[in-house]
This record gives C-alpha cells, structure tokens and sequence, in this order.
C-alpha cells in the first residue's frame, strides 16, 4: 500500500500503475478509488500510466475529520501529482470528483495539466438559489445529511438504486455493484461524508470553468437521477473555453462502471485527439 502523508498530517491512500502517458482518476462522494477498477484495467492494458487515490476521509486514507471542501481536495491533489512529478496529466473526474478536477486544473495544475474529463460531474453548482433558480433544493441535501448521520448503512444500499438506474423499469439489477457501492461508502469515515456534502452541493465552481482554457471532456448521463444534466454539463459547456459535451440517453450517474465500454471508448477518442 502507498501512501502520502500531507502538510497537514493527513495520510492519502494512493495506486500509481503501469508506464505511459499519466491518467488521474478523482473518485465521487462517498466511495474510494476502487470505484475506477474498470477504467484502471482498460488504461492499463492500452499503456498508460493510471493514478487514482482515495480522498481524504475516504476509503483508506486518514478519516480526517477536518477541511473537507473543493477546495482543500484539489490541494490535497496537487501535492500528491507533486510527490510523484507527474507531468502531462489528464485529470479525469467523476461527480464530486469532477469539482476536485476542476478546481485543481485552474488553481494548482501549475503547467502540469494536459487535459481534463469531467464526468456526471457537479459544476457549475448543484443547489438551488436566485443565481441557480433551476438548481436542487435544499432539503434534498439536508435529507441526505440526515440518513447519513442517522441511518447511513441502510441508506448507501438504498441510495444505488438512483445511482445506477436500477430503479428504472427493465434495469439489469446487479447485487454485486450495489455491495461494493456500499463496501466503499462504509470505509470512509462519516464526518467526512457528511461535510462532504456541503462541499459537493454548494461549491460554486463557474469561475473555475470559465478560467480553464486547456481541453476539457464533459460526459453526462441524460438519466442522471443525483447529477441532473440540464443543472450541471448544460452549464458547464456553456462556460468552458475549449469544451467537447457528449451525452448519453438513458445513462445513469454510475455510468462509469454499468456503461464502462462506452465511457472507456470515450475517454481514450478525446485522450488521443
């Protein structure tokens, strides 16, 4: 196991594979690096070198109970594509992740940055406000910060369900996906799940998008049930210099991994562009 021990004090779990050109993979709330194991095994076979690591409070780095925002993630980024001198990257950002993506290419790349996937990710901002009249409500995070306090190891199997679609008529439900949703959501620690929502839902990151000017990927499910397309990649190609959108009829949130074939497609076409 390999890991980083931050300014801070904060330990990140950390997965550096293979030789190539540098992929970084940026996991969504509340799961772990694992969640990029289907994405990890394409790139690898196809010569890259793939970095995912495991947010802090998650998975297997320190359960920090402190400073989770958008911000101190994308820091915490930065010093670990520092450690290793990683140069060239592509930083590749799922949910939540997608926000420590591009809040890091526009802060902390540095030069280091080559291109950036966002993917069912969370900019521009997900709640509702007179700035973001058509954003989610309120109450729907305080739900979630609720059942997370109180209810949280019944909730992450239930909450797979919208996740991946499976509450659609005709899902090919597959138990196995929901349990390591579940595996990786319980390994974290849940103080940090439970700011990591304030981060995820009311992290404002249209400066960010509009200041980034290398090549960004944005990819959205259009049955995206946590993500809602028309708030988050409608918005965000409208705001980034030198965007490419692909939406997905009928892809769900976790489309990473129950539509791994097409999103590796995807990803590699706009690697090798």
């Amino acid at each position: 196991m390999s890991t980083l021990t931050l300014k801070d004090g904060t330990e990140i779990f950390y997965k550096d594979q293979g030789e190539g050109p540098v992929l970084m993979f940026h996991h969504g709330w509340p799961l772990s690096s694992d969640d990029w194991d289907a994405q990890v095994i394409f790139f690898l076979k196809k010569g890259y070198r793939v970095i995912t690591h495991d947010r802090r409070g998650h998975g297997r780095s320190s359960q920090n109970i402190y400073n989770h925002t958008i911000e101190q993630y994308a820091s915490d980024a930065a010093e670990l594509v520092e450690f290793l001198d990683l140069k060239d990257v592509v930083h590749i950002g799922h949910s939540t992740g997608g926000g420590e993506v591009i809040r890091y290419v526009n802060k902390y790349a540095n030069g280091r940055a080559k291109k950036a996937v966002l993917i069912s990710a969370i900019p521009p901002v997900m709640l509702k406000s007179e700035n973001n009249p058509d954003g989610v409500p309120m109450e729907v995070f305080d739900n979630i910060r609720e059942q997370t306090m109180n209810n949280r190891n019944q909730f992450y199997y239930d909450l797979t369900f919208p996740f991946y679609g499976y509450n659609r008529e005709g899902a090919n439900v597959k138990d196995g996906v929901q349990r390591n949703w579940w595996r990786q959501g319980l390994m974290g620690g849940i103080v940090a799940h439970y700011d990591g929502i304030k981060a995820f839902s009311e992290t404002d990151l249209t400066e960010d998008l509009k200041a980034v000017d290398i090549p960004v990927l944005v990819m959205h499910g259009e049955d995206d049930q946590i993500v809602p397309i028309a708030n988050a990649a409608l918005k965000s190609i409208k705001l980034l210099k030198n965007g490419k959108l692909i939406t997905y009829p009928g892809f769900p949130h976790g489309m990473p991994t129950t539509k791994h074939q097409t999103i590796n497609k995807d990803i590699l076409e706009f690697i090798q562009e």
